[in-house]
């Protein structure tokens, strides 16, 4: 028997149609919709705390150099992309520390020993790193993946934002320009 007039519109929803809408839902709901700036992109968001005893014990603290251009590097041991922009990382901490910049490693969910070892492997050893071995503070700047790097200028703001591994040519076009002349 089929069904009479004006039973049409009635539609039994099955089990896989209302799995696709609880997920659809639950995507929605889940997606990170804080503000990220992405190269050129849109306007400077404030810069979540970082602070806390750097690798080599000193105290580090975001705030107490605002003033200064901060590149804020999210990197593992266990990365090899990371690994690979470890050396341009260290030379540009050490070649425009002098116009300003100082770059920060937050190390993500590592032990002490393997990115000691890892710096000394890439000869990074003079950069600053704060361990960051539960991932908190990532999760805290909103971090997705590494290497991830952030931009932080003068006033405290990230401006600018990378996933995945720096190139010269993004630091020269992002980073210089905010930098006293040398």
């Amino acid at each position: 028997m089929s069904p009479g007039p004006g039973r049409w519109w009635r539609i039994r929803p099955t089990p896989a149609a209302v799995l696709l809408v609880a997920v659809a839902l639950g995507i929605v709901l889940t997606v990170d919709h804080r503000p990220r700036p992405e190269g050129d992109g849109p306007a400077a968001v404030a810069a979540p705390a970082l602070a806390g005893p750097t690798l080599t014990g000193e105290p580090f603290d975001l705030a107490a150099v605002r003033g200064d251009v901060v590149l804020v590097n999210v990197f593992a041991s266990w990365c090899g992309p990371c690994r690979d922009e470890l050396p341009l990382l260290a030379e540009i901490a050490r070649d425009w520390s002098p116009r300003g910049l100082q770059v920060v490693g937050l190390n993500l969910r590592d032990g002490p020993d393997a990115v000691r070892a890892l710096l000394r492997e890439t000869r990074a050893d003079a950069l600053t790193v704060l361990p960051d071995p539960d991932g908190v503070r990532a999760v805290e700047w909103g971090v997705r993946g590494v290497p991830e790097t952030f931009l932080v200028d003068r006033d405290g703001r990230i401006v600018a934002h990378r996933n995945g591994v720096l190139t010269r040519q993004w630091l020269q076009a992002r980073v210089s320009p905010l930098l006293a002349p040398a």
